[in-house]
């Protein structure tokens, strides 16, 4: 969650900073009724109890001087009512605040580039030539009859569903272990996570309540599946304090993730670009604010050096205001080459959320006795489905084998 006492005071700077976002003028507008509202109930209810304080030292000289205190006990106890019900009042609008801001995304930084959607998205740098081929390369989905059943996932389940099979079930496999084994050389810890999360744990890392939609939700028990690690792994630490000589604390986790993929109607319905269900390898950050942006840019090393150690181009982009995610301050995406579908297409997102997740999550680091929010990071390393997808395009041969890239053969005998 934004810092509501910062955006009160600065409301028109963060106002110019979250149009970046493309978040409306009407939503700004009901944060501000909303701000105003609950200025109104609390200064209604601070003047009703300086009245009421003043009343009851009254009271008590009175009643100390043995005066008759018959109406102004009356007085007193109208007055607690009436305090009664503007608490109430400014706790209804604390509240409504806090439901609005709760749909409000992060504010973007400063050196996030203004644009209105990926075509406006900057690349950095490109790593590794493309392939040349002496055919023309084909498409995943035309390589995958041994690898890849969809016919059959559909069958188990329904349409953005599929089996693995074989070898492509033994490199998928592979592929984690590799993610995973590379993370902990750089530092990160691995755990092994429970799929299902509460809504409070949703909540903290900014899927819930505005994208309710895109999750699968289990009727009757509080649950969701998760749509990525960086839920459980972030929210390990959901309302505690930790020593600033613990942080940096560096996580990484193998889960399946689920998503309806609720605004994807038409897009990538072929091949298993985009799932309902998905596998990914998540690194997971959480940093005192003076660490985050050079963890920030470790992670983005990371994710690349797994990319280049399995000979995948791939190039590295800055998003812009307008493709940025709900609660990231900045992203930074990489880019895989996919020779069949002849463009680079995102295989992992490395965002900084700064204090965001942390605000709502209620994550906090003590330091010379004080509480502080910390930073949180997060990012793919990587996309198991859409690596799988890069090898097997970049690899491929003319008569529809695949090679293996150097760095998987230990894991495959």
């Amino acid at each position: 969650m934004i810092d509501l006492k910062y955006f009160q005071a600065n409301f028109d700077e963060v106002a110019s900073k979250l149009s970046k976002k493309k978040v409306t003028t009407e939503a700004l507008e009901a944060l501000k009724i909303a701000f105003a509202k609950l200025k109104e109930a609390n200064n209604a209810f601070e003047n009703c109890k300086a009245e009421q304080n003043m009343l009851s030292k009254e009271f008590g000289e009175m009643m100390k001087n043995k005066q008759d205190t018959t109406e102004l006990k009356a007085k007193v106890d109208g007055n607690k009512i009436t305090l009664n019900e503007l608490q109430e009042i400014a706790r209804e609008a604390n509240t409504r605040l806090e439901e609005l801001a709760l749909n409000i995304p992060n504010i973007p930084d400063n050196s996030v580039p203004f644009g209105i959607d990926e075509n406006d998205n900057i690349e950095l740098r490109k790593v590794l030539e493309i392939p040349k081929f002496d055919f023309k390369p084909k498409e995943h989905w035309e390589l995958c009859n041994d690898w890849i059943d969809f016919e059959r996932g559909v069958k188990l389940a329904k349409s953005r569903f599929s089996v693995l099979k074989g070898d492509g079930a033994r490199v998928e496999r592979a592929l984690i272990n590799y993610f995973l084994d590379h993370n902990r050389t750089k530092g990160f810890h691995e755990f092994g996570l429970p799929l299902l999360n509460n809504a409070a744990m949703l909540q903290g890392t900014g899927q819930l309540p505005k994208f309710e939609d895109d999750l699968f939700k289990i009727e009757d028990e509080g649950l969701y599946l998760i749509p990525t690690a960086e839920v459980p792994l972030t929210n390990l630490y959901h309302d505690e304090i930790i020593d600033a000589k613990e942080l940096p604390l560096l996580m990484t986790a193998y889960t399946p993730c689920f998503r309806k993929e609720a605004g994807s109607a038409g897009r990538d319905t072929r091949g298993i670009i985009r799932q309902h269900q998905f596998d990914k390898v998540e690194m997971v950050a959480i940093a005192h604010p003076s660490q985050s942006e050079e963890i920030f840019e470790m992670m983005v090393d990371n994710a690349s050096e797994l990319l280049t150690l399995l000979g995948l181009p791939h190039r590295v982009v800055e998003l812009c205001g307008g493709d940025l995610g709900f609660s990231a301050a900045r992203t930074i995406d990489l880019e895989v080459w996919l020779p069949g579908q002849n463009q680079y297409r995102e295989i992992s997102s490395i965002s900084n959320t700064n204090e965001f997740q942390a605000r709502r999550a209620k994550i906090r680091y003590k330091e010379d006795g004080k509480n502080s929010f910390v930073h949180t990071l997060n990012g793919s390393a990587l996309a198991v489905g859409r690596t799988l997808v890069a090898i097997m395009e970049n690899y491929q041969n003319e008569d529809g084998s695949i090679d293996i890239p150097e760095v998987l053969k230990k894991y495959l005998n």
